[in-house]
């Protein structure tokens, strides 16, 4: 095979080597490869912690309505609104939901306070809420 010398570099075949150190280069082929996988890799493991947390965000959001829904409801029966009993109401609109009741009470005032609970991602979750007539009602009576 013959060498073939350029700006101090000699190749001689298929291996470059350094005309200074006598040293073979390694060769760079298929480090694309290798950072491309790196990179999908990455990609794909952040995709598979993020999406599990969109979800729970999600699901707290509609965990907070079901609480606000129960609430209202609670209150609009206080009110005399709609007939029947506030927390049987109250645990009617967050079984709607997939939550269950865990605590209502209803004070002179006509102010429904719930709580609700559901397992978001395998933690059990419970959110309040509160609903009754204006401040300016409450006062005034």
């Amino acid at each position: 095979m013959t060498a073939i010398t350029h700006r101090g570099l000699t190749r001689a075949g298929p291996d470059h080597v350094h005309a200074e150190a006598g040293t073979p280069r390694r060769s760079e082929e298929g480090s694309g490869s290798v950072l491309g996988l790196a990179l999908i890799t990455a990609f794909a493991l952040a995709a598979a912690l993020f999406v599990p947390m969109g979800g729970a965000l999600a699901a707290g959001q509609q965990l907070r309505g079901a609480a606000d829904a129960a609430a209202l409801a609670a209150a609009d029966t206080a009110s005399g609104r709609v007939a029947g009993e506030p927390c049987a109401f109250a645990a009617e609109a967050a079984g709607a939901t997939g939550a269950a009741l865990t605590a209502c009470t209803v004070d002179a005032s006509g102010t429904a306070s719930v709580t609700v609970a559901t397992t978001i991602v395998g933690i059990a979750v419970t959110v309040r809420a509160r609903a009754g007539p204006p401040q300016e009602t409450i006062a005034s009576t």
